[in-house]
């Protein structure tokens, strides 16, 4: 058994030989930052003060060399192998919040386009299920599996938990969404889960970054905002490869309609064809909010979907546009693909 000590707080906590950092924070109330928890996405990178560990098994992309060689890890792989002392604050605001395992049934099916299916989860009446706007729920499977997905539904509208799910091919989850599962159908569920959230506490203007389903947790959030009145300045920026992927583009217009002055939205399309008709912002969609903030040191960033255009978005808007790097927050959609092992390493 080891002691951790994280820095600033001077927080301790221990952790049993062979259990990961995060793992063993969670166990005992301390939440770090975390997304996928398999060495993919990244959020829960942090800095290895003093001491040694074995690095587990991550993907290069969300770990480099060079940010090892800087002394980073992931602490939802990393395993001590002596006392640590690491530098990673705890989020409070979800320190109260129960994760439970539920049953939920499959109220309502409704395809949104032919790649994104919106799913409705009824969870038994006699449990409350409370979250915070940005947070997701894992399916359990019978095979011992788990499918992450971000609930789409804000904190205060709980009747039924919505998901967006995309149609990944050769998914077997998904492909079974898309072709075989049906209303009434009962699976299980664990949540709330993640750190991906809106920070109350501050006053900054928010900017939002989706692609593709990386729309569902900022939809909560967004909606969770409004709903509370926080009149911090939004803009949301949202991109697909055609106008299609953006597949609810007509509520996010509404949004922008409904309160000028507290919300904008910029639609942005990579691959559009002549077909299309698109007349809006082509490109990256982390490349328009440059174009459009340079100076991004007065605000807050919460990106989420692909995790191509979350690594991008963090190290141009650090780099290139003065955003304080604890000022980003993001939740990487990686898909079993992400997770595959030809793609890991596992150096001591």
């Amino acid at each position: 058994m080891h002691t951790v000590t994280l820095q600033p707080s001077g927080q301790q906590f221990q952790v049993e030989d062979g259990e990961a950092v995060l793992a063993a924070a969670l166990r005992q109330g301390l939440v770090l930052p975390y997304g996928c928890k398999n060495g993919a996405c990244g959020s829960c990178k942090g800095k290895i003060v003093s001491g040694t560990v074995d690095y587990g098994v991550y993907q290069q992309k969300a770990l480099p060399d060079e940010e090892k060689a800087q002394g980073k890890a992931l602490f939802c792989q990393a395993k001590p192998l002596s006392d640590l002392v690491l530098e990673a604050r705890t989020i409070g605001a979800v320190n109260g919040l129960q994760v439970k395992k539920l049953p939920c049934r499959i109220q309502k099916l409704e395809r949104l386009t032919d790649d994104v299916m919106l799913l409705h989860l009824k969870l038994p009446a006699n449990e409350k299920f409370v979250f915070l706007a940005g947070q997701f729920i894992e399916f359990l499977l019978k095979d011992g599996g788990r499918r992450s997905f971000s609930m789409a539904n804000p904190p205060h509208d709980t009747e039924l938990i919505q998901l967006h799910v995309r149609h990944v091919a050769g998914g077997q989850f998904t492909d079974h969404v898309f072709n075989k599962m049906k209303e009434r159908d009962i699976l299980r569920c664990e949540g709330p889960l993640g750190t991906f959230f809106l920070r109350e506490e501050s006053a900054k203007p928010v900017v939002f970054v989706a692609s593709g389903t990386g729309f569902a947790p900022i939809k909560a959030v967004i909606e969770h905002m409004l709903h509370q009145g926080i009149a911090r300045p939004m803009t949301l920026y949202w991109g697909g490869r055609r106008p299609k992927d953006l597949y609810l583009h007509a509520l996010a217009e509404q949004w922008a309609t409904e309160h000028p002055g507290v919300i904008n939205y910029v639609p942005v399309i990579s691959d559009g064809l002549p077909e299309d008709h698109w007349n809006g912002r082509s490109g990256l969609v982390h490349h328009a909010v440059m174009e459009d903030f340079p100076d991004l040191s007065s605000h807050q960033v919460y990106a989420c979907g692909v995790p191509i255009m979350v690594d991008s978005a963090k190290r141009d808007f650090i780099a290139l546009c003065k955003l304080p790097e604890d000022e980003f927050y993001a939740d990487s959609f990686t898909t079993q693909a992400d997770l595959a092992p030809p793609q890991a390493v596992s150096p001591k």
